[in-house]
């Protein structure tokens, strides 16, 4: 098998390319790399990815990281659905790329430290929640998941139109980090961007529920975690 995907399913870009993988039914190697251990860091995956990030491909010697240029990447050259990276129609992947773009410092950045400040930071530090810093990203929380129901969602199903695509698989699973720790109000509240969630979630089953089985252990002893921070 020449395509090799190097994956930590706690990460929310790995979950999006192995969900991504498996939904489309693409052959690959499957070479999971245990973050909390410390995996990426060793000398051997540093010769892979000089980075020590997931997740990584391997495409028959062919080495490429991050989630967006590898979901680009496997949309373009397999023979899958035009929908999830559109390759003739310029408007339309504009639209995909807009999102892309635009999520890195919105809906993944706020997302991401609302997590890593509430379960991983205090956890490796022993340090209580830093308050002042998990309001402001709760605050741009609030804005991004004002912008996907009003500007990328609109009336229409998924975020850049009526069929899914790369966009939505990264936002959906940037969001659905927020469920480990018990904060997934921030899109629950707000009845377009759940029902969106949702859409996406059935698109993709059995592998979406799959990939975030990690996520629901999380959800499942965050409290425990929590009372001993």
């Amino acid at each position: 098998m020449s395509l090799k995907c190097y994956y930590d399913l706690m990460s929310q870009p790995s979950r999006a390319v192995y969900i991504f993988l498996k939904a489309n039914k693409i052959p690959f190697e499957e070479k999971p790399i245990a973050l909390r251990k410390g995996e990426h860091l060793t000398e051997e995956y540093k010769k892979i990815n000089p980075l020590q990030k997931v997740p990584v491909i391997d495409d028959n010697g062919f080495i490429l990281s991050e989630s967006v240029a590898i979901l680009k990447y496997l949309s373009l050259k397999f023979d899958i659905g035009d929908n999830w990276y559109p390759k003739n129609d310029l408007k339309r992947q504009a639209r995909v790329d807009e999102y892309l773009n635009w999520q890195h410092i919105n809906t993944r950045l706020n997302a991401a430290m609302i997590f890593q400040h509430l379960l991983l930071i205090p956890r490796m530090t022993g340090k209580p929640v830093q308050e002042k810093q998990m309001a402001r990203f709760k605050k741009g929380l609030i804005e991004s998941v004002g912008h996907i129901d009003k500007y990328f969602l609109g009336s229409q199903p998924f975020l850049c139109g009526d069929k899914i695509s790369v966009a939505d698989l990264l936002g959906a699973c940037e969001l659905m980090q927020l469920h480990g720790v018990h904060e997934e109000s921030f899109y629950t509240n707000n009845p377009v961007v759940k029902a969106w969630i949702e859409r996406v979630r059935n698109r993709l089953a059995p592998h979406f529920d799959d990939a975030h089985k990690i996520i629901f252990r999380t959800r499942d002893v965050y409290p425990a975690l929590k009372a001993k921070m």
